[in-house]
């Protein structure tokens, strides 16, 4: 009884401290047991990056089994953006575009930042990530913070880091990412 009793206190400790250890996005607590759907919709400073996976028609992909590392910019990245191309992208007719930008976020595979930055050093300081969308991104160390720099020279900054998911892992950064124009 004893030992069941510390085994059970012990795997309750490990899933607090695990859960504990899950950064949270804008205030909001983020699950590791929820997929990125799911922990997205609850992100106060992702309202328009939900807005948009949800026009694309990426809800189901997203909330699929994965694994998938999205690179998630915020609103205040979004509104880097004109305000009519922005407008113009949440339009039916280019359904097909938005889905291409937002994939363009999306890694098949679950990457830690700590991965991340390793294969970053194994490849002399700058790593070849291809995305989902066909988009190649470079993965660089500022610092102690991983940018991505896009086909077109835009640079993002990961700003909050390894939050986890059920179906991957979500990286928030403070720009939107393009394809190449």
């Amino acid at each position: 009884m004893v030992r069941t009793l510390l085994v059970g206190t012990a795997l309750a400790f490990m899933s607090t401290t695990a859960m504990a250890q899950n950064p949270t996005v804008g205030g909001a607590e983020m699950f590791a047991e929820k997929n990125i759907i799911e922990n997205a919709v609850n992100s106060p400073i992702h309202t328009t990056l939900v807005a948009a996976v949800k026009q694309a028609g990426l809800v189901e992909t997203l909330s699929g089994p994965g694994p998938f590392t999205v690179f998630a910019p915020t609103d205040e990245a979004f509104g880097m953006i004109k305000k009519k191309s922005l407008d113009a992208l949440m339009q039916p007719g280019a359904k097909d575009q938005l889905a291409k930008i937002l994939t363009c976020h999306v890694v098949a595979a679950d990457a830690m930042s700590s991965a991340i930055a390793g294969m970053i050093a194994d490849d002399n300081g700058n790593h070849a990530v291809p995305t989902v969308g066909g988009c190649t991104l470079q993965a660089k160390m500022d610092g102690d913070k991983i940018t991505l720099t896009d086909e077109n020279g835009r640079v993002a900054t990961v700003t909050t880091a390894d939050v986890e998911q059920s179906n991957g892992v979500i990286h928030v950064i403070d720009r939107v990412l393009l394809p190449k124009q």
